[in-house]
């Protein structure tokens, strides 16, 4: 299925989206609502929420299938990343001024057989093996300058697998683009 494009305003709306839902839940305010009029944010999206302070990462999660709305899937991981992101404290009041967020709203996912598909920063890595799996979003291996090999090694260790997993028959390895949009980083 082709998913619809969002607009700016429509990619404006989300990124409001997320940063008010931190900040609603850090003054027990209720969930913001959003009156963006774009109807692909009523489309069941996969979605990741970046948070970083400082250039450095704060905080990073997200669905990889669409599991519900893409507003409510924003809203929703903006806030677990901020609070529930098992490698970061908790984001406080004091810090918001300082964070800037980086929204990546993935196309579905796509099993894959030869590694020469893999586009390295347009795709996305989503790797699992038995009940093991790891996801690296297509920005990740620019950030990091990865070559094909290095961005697969590096989904396989995300996955708590031995990096060479992924030349391993039982271990499936899926690509996905994204759609990334964000504020400048602070």
């Amino acid at each position: 299925k082709d998913f619809m494009e969002l607009t700016e305003k429509g990619k404006k709306a989300l990124l409001d989206a997320a940063k008010k839902s931190i900040e609603n839940r850090l003054k027990n305010k209720p969930m913001p609502e959003l009156n963006a009029d774009d109807p692909a944010l009523g489309e069941k999206r996969g979605a990741f929420v970046t948070i970083k302070k400082k250039g450095h990462l704060r905080g990073c999660i997200g669905y990889i299938h669409g599991v519900k709305d893409l507003e409510s899937t924003v809203k929703e991981m903006a806030r677990a990343a901020a609070f529930n992101d098992p490698r970061f404290p908790p984001v406080t009041e004091g810090e918001l001024s300082q964070l800037s967020f980086e929204i990546s709203v993935l196309t579905p996912l796509k099993e894959i057989e030869n590694m020469e598909e893999i586009v390295v920063g347009l795709h996305g890595l989503y790797i699992t093996r038995g009940s093991f799996s790891g996801l690296l979003l297509p920005q990740v291996a620019i950030e990091y300058e990865w070559d094909r090999e290095t961005f697969l090694e590096q989904t396989c260790r995300k996955a708590g697998l031995p990096s060479n997993c992924w030349k391993d028959k039982e271990t499936k390895i899926f690509v996905f683009s994204a759609d990334i949009f964000g504020d400048p980083t602070k």
